[in-house]
């Protein structure tokens, strides 16, 4: 197995029976600004993670949710980088409801390179290397073979801030009356992680981190989909708005949200 994967393995592991311990236990909650909750799980997920992959490999760059966009590590200008979501789905989480993961993704130069996302209540653990397929616990998984959007299942999330101003409201709109249901979960690692087993058919959502998408971009590409931004352009971990799909509905969500873009600016004064 991939050296690279091996650890990532391991660390979602450790940090996944933290949050599995954690979870029917009181919460200890805090806030990044006004809503954007944390919890000392996420910390204590995070310091294993980080630690595991600095022990490993003290030469990488880990850019870690808790510890800021940054790079903790001190490796600016590393050629690999690690983009670690200890708590993928907090809120979810601290409310008790069972939908969350670890994410742990490498980049080579800014490409994906490894992909792991653990969910502990399932067990179920997502694995990807560059150009050797995606897996569900060592089982190779692959996209939906749905071929239209109106059969399709698909997924979104919504910020926890602003989301009164969330220009996203119209393409959950749009996409309900176009397919066959819209779901909202609150993790989109795992949401990917969907895409890529088939249970979703595309996934589409605006203002993620690298931390949140890393991962499971990987795991989507590799298990036959296609990931790009809203408009079709190549998507990079962090970039503004990410649209993942089977590959065969993709061109026709892309044209869902050209039009609501269209719509959209004949409206503005």
């Amino acid at each position: 197995m991939n050296a690279f994967l091996d650890v990532a393995v391991e660390a979602a592991r450790e940090a996944g029976a933290i949050l599995l311990a954690d979870y029917d236990r009181p919460k200890r909650i805090s806030y990044k600004g006004e809503v954007d909750l944390v919890t000392e799980s996420d910390k204590r997920s995070e310091a294993v993670v980080v630690a595991r992959l600095r022990n490993h490999f003290p030469h990488h760059a880990i850019v870690a949710e808790e510890g800021g966009e940054q790079d903790i590590n001190g490796t600016a200008g590393a050629r690999y980088r690690w983009h670690v979501d200890p708590l993928d789905g907090t809120t979810n989480f601290a409310h008790g409801y069972p939908c969350f993961a670890v994410s742990i993704g490498l980049l080579e130069e800014g490409e994906p390179l490894v992909g792991v996302i653990f969910n502990p209540i399932s067990a179920e653990l997502f694995t990807s290397v560059r150009g050797e397929g995606a897996y569900l616990n060592q089982k190779r998984i692959y996209v939906s073979p749905v071929e239209t959007l109106s059969k399709g299942l698909v997924a979104t999330g919504f910020p926890v801030h602003k989301v009164r101003t969330s220009t996203n409201i119209r393409y959950y709109w749009e996409f309900t009356v176009r397919s066959h249901g819209v779901r909202r979960d609150g993790s989109a690692a795992l949401d990917l992680c969907s895409v890529a087993c088939g249970r979703f058919d595309g996934f589409w959502e605006f203002g993620l981190k690298s931390w949140d998408t890393a991962a499971g971009m990987l795991l989507v590409q590799e298990a036959g989909g296609r990931v790009t931004d809203l408009s079709g352009r190549p998507y990079r971990p962090g970039d503004r708005e990410i649209l993942a799909s089977n590959g065969r509905i993709h061109a026709e969500m892309q044209q869902v949200a050209a039009d609501i873009v269209e719509v959209a600016a004949k409206h503005e004064p």
